[in-house]
């Protein structure tokens, strides 16, 4: 019942979904651009409405009663910021605990403009043997999805320009458009 509601407040919201739910247990889906708090609601709701869950990386402190209890059970993994290099140990430590997973992560790692993409997904991916999909929210065409996998390499800054480059290519339209490049 649950995920008819959130395909008809997709719909409703004049969103339309490109794919359904990833195929691989392990995942990680790559959410750009990242621009809104709208863009997790929008996530959300396209996730669960072709009948996944995607598990987010949420700032510890938005975790009190009770909305800790509802971000949890959408998904939300609740984390320490202020721990640095530990919060990729603690996500892959959670996926690896886990037989299916699939991480919904922003490489821009903020809502602002930021040139300098984040490379935590691949590490985790790297270490956990998760498959990496290339998502987007196109707040031009009103499309959230993936497309395809992603392929990665030894180098993740390579990697990135890689990524950049297939969204530049893509041409999404994030909802601020002044907060999001895919320039290098």
């Amino acid at each position: 019942m649950w995920k008819l509601t959130c395909k008809l407040l997709l719909k409703i919201l004049g969103w339309k979904p490109v794919n359904g739910k990833m195929p691989h247990k392990k995942a990680i889906i790559i959410g750009v651009p990242h621009t809104s708090s709208w863009d997790f609601v929008i996530s959300y709701l396209f996730y669960t409405s072709v009948g996944g869950i995607a598990h987010t990386m949420i700032k510890k402190e938005f975790f009190f009663w009770p909305f800790g209890l509802i971000l949890k059970k959408m998904g939300g993994i609740p984390i320490d910021r202020s721990r640095g290099a530990s919060v990729t140990k603690q996500i892959i430590h959670e996926m690896n605990e886990r037989e299916e997973m699939h991480l919904a992560i922003t490489p821009e790692g903020t809502r602002n403009l930021n040139k300098r993409w984040k490379a935590g997904f691949h590490t985790i991916a790297r270490a956990t043997g998760a498959t990496v999909y290339l998502g987007f929210f196109d707040f031009g065409r009103k499309e959230i999805g993936w497309l395809e996998t992603f392929e990665l390499t030894d180098d993740p800054d390579f990697d990135i320009r890689r990524m950049k480059s297939y969204y530049r290519e893509l041409g999404i339209v994030a909802k601020h458009l002044a907060k999001f490049t895919a320039e290098d």
